[in-house]
């Protein structure tokens, strides 16, 4: 049966925290390329191009979602 390979010296706390930092720093900035934010028109908030606001419910100045309104909350299921 093989042995497995067992590390010399163990790994400080930094060094690890440093490699997934070094990481989550590449994946973040693959993404901000990926992702365009835009200002919504009416409201302000921050938006993804090409979609509609979900603050709001607009699109290119146009309500497309109701929003602002009442949900009723279902408590028994009608049969």
């Amino acid at each position: 049966m093989a042995k497995h390979p067992v590390p010399k010296q163990k790994l400080c706390k930094s060094r690890t925290s440093r490699r997934y930092k070094s990481f989550a720093n590449i994946v973040r900035s693959k993404l901000t390329d990926k992702i365009q934010l835009t200002t919504c028109p009416s409201c302000g908030e921050k938006v993804r191009a090409y979609h509609v606001c979900e603050a709001c419910g607009q699109y290119k100045n146009e309500q497309i979602v109701k929003s602002g309104g009442s949900k009723e909350k279902i408590t028994k299921i009608k049969a």
